[in-house]
């Protein structure tokens, strides 16, 4: 499946670890690009683009600078 992706990957001493070419592909993540590490104790860790949540943010920045509409229109 192009779509879904399964291995392994060892932390160095550093505690840098390698994103397989085959995701780097797959999610088109290029060298130099900024990720967004997400840590939760219970459910694990999660890498994704900063992009996404930089969108994501100013959104809701945007919507907070507009003014409430009052209520009953």
């Amino acid at each position: 499946m192009k779509d879904k992706y399964m291995g392994t990957i060892k932390v160095g001493s550093k505690g840098q670890v390698v994103i397989p070419k085959e995701v780097r592909d797959m999610f088109h993540i290029d060298p130099g690009e900024t990720l967004l590490l997400l840590a939760d104790v219970k459910q694990g860790i999660a890498i994704v683009k900063n992009d996404a949540y930089l969108d994501f943010a100013r959104e809701v920045f945007n919507a907070q600078e507009k003014p409430e509409e009052p209520e009953g229109n």
